[in-house]
């Protein structure tokens, strides 16, 4: 079954009723490695998708390994002379082992979460050199950890220093390293209560140079957590289903957006793809990209909801495509949405993707947008993720 129907009106004027009601707006498989792919399979994988991640691993490796041509008999599916004429001189596609197919898998899987599990060589990557990214990037905890470790090594690198010069530290008793640690406490935080303190040139000197370091780490610390906490953060939410509605005669792919804050985002584009995965002749996996023209790419104002909507026409790329043949590349409709918030002036950006299976035929998004009896707009969120099936248009 193809995705399109039968284009019959337009599709600007069918809009506002496509996707919402009302008028809101080969051969035998080589099976000696799919034990030791069974056990991959069963690894955790992020967030918790080991079952569906599992079972699309071992498909993609039963198709790697699925040859031109059958190992004992030589013959094809064609059933004629010369068609395996042709396939004899192809050679066979080498098989490949599970921990290969689950390589190439997750190297050209799109995670909506980050590809933490992908190890990247011959790219160098310098912490001391993108120390910025890297604070900006690390979670809460990864952040807080990483500077209390980061507190308690500088002093206790100056307590050390200290160490040296004991005895030019004047004390009422005799000094410890622990002492001499939280003495580089209030030192780098310029307390200083006054029971310690440097009588000799060389404490003095040690005492002037974590001053100085201690009002520069002092100020970066404050511009990373202001940076952190005023990173723009869209606040956008998607739809957890696209849908193909087909009413009017008009067959169209629809995601829904929403904006979670109070204040408006201006100039709203959005862009959508269709992402498969191909295999090349010599077996290698290839990520292809298709975009997918929208009716309405640019919104001015995005304050509560909205449709973005795709004519499945002739000149779509999902008409050359039936549903079976989008789950066997492995197909995702990618979502990207960007705009600039309001409130702050700063650009905002979103993205989501969609497997074959999360894409619901013949449905359309509930209506989340009313009246109250004060004649209020009302607008429930509860509904938003909450799609109805219809009746598909008749041919």
């Amino acid at each position: 079954m193809r995705l399109m129907s039968s284009l019959r009106v337009s599709p600007l004027v069918a809009m506002s009723a496509m996707c919402t009601p009302g008028n809101h707006a080969e051969s035998r498989v080589v099976v000696r490695a799919e034990p030791c792919l069974n056990a991959i399979c069963a690894r955790p994988f992020p967030g918790g998708r080991r079952s569906r991640e599992g079972e699309r691993m071992k498909k993609l490796w039963r198709r790697l390994n699925r040859p031109y041509v059958t190992a004992k008999s030589g013959t094809s599916d064609t059933g004629t002379e010369v068609d395996r004429a042709k396939l004899r001189q192809r050679r066979p596609r080498p098989t490949i082992t599970s921990q290969e197919a689950a390589r190439r898998f997750r190297a050209h899987a799109l995670e909506e979460k980050g590809h933490d599990d992908v190890l990247r060589i011959g790219l160098k990557d310098s912490f001391w050199s993108d120390v910025y990214h890297h604070a900006l990037t690390a979670s809460w905890p990864q952040f807080l950890f990483s500077s209390l470790c980061g507190y308690l090594a500088a002093n206790l690198i100056f307590a050390a220093l200290y160490e040296l010069a004991v005895s030019q530290i004047s004390s009422p008793h005799p000094l410890s390293l622990l002492d001499l640690f939280f003495f580089s406490v209030q030192t780098l935080s310029t307390v200083g209560y006054g029971v310690m303190a440097p009588v000799g040139p060389v404490a003095n000197a040690i005492v002037s140079v974590e001053v100085l370091v201690g009002m520069m780490v002092n100020a970066l610390a404050t511009g990373l957590v202001f940076a952190r906490f005023a990173r723009p953060r869209a606040r956008l939410m998607f739809g957890r289903n696209a849908v193909i509605s087909d009413e009017n005669k008009v067959s169209a792919l629809c995601v829904r957006v929403a904006n979670q804050r109070r204040s408006m985002i201006l100039s709203v584009d959005a862009e959508i793809a269709l992402s498969l995965l191909r295999q090349t002749a010599d077996g290698h996996l290839v990520r292809e990209f298709h975009p997918l023209q929208l009716v309405q790419a640019h919104v001015p104002v995005l304050r509560f909801a909205f449709v973005i909507a795709h004519v499945i026409d002739a000149d779509s790329p999902l008409t050359r495509h039936s549903l079976a043949a989008l789950a066997e590349d492995e197909a995702e409709i990618i979502v990207t949405v960007t705009g600039t918030d309001e409130a702050t002036g700063q650009s905002v950006f979103a993205r989501t993707a969609y497997r074959v299976d999360q894409i619901l035929i013949n449905h359309r998004f509930v209506d989340m947008v009313r009246s109250n009896p004060t004649g209020r707009i009302a607008v429930d969120f509860s509904r938003f993720h909450d799609t109805e099936a219809h009746a598909p248009a008749p041919e």
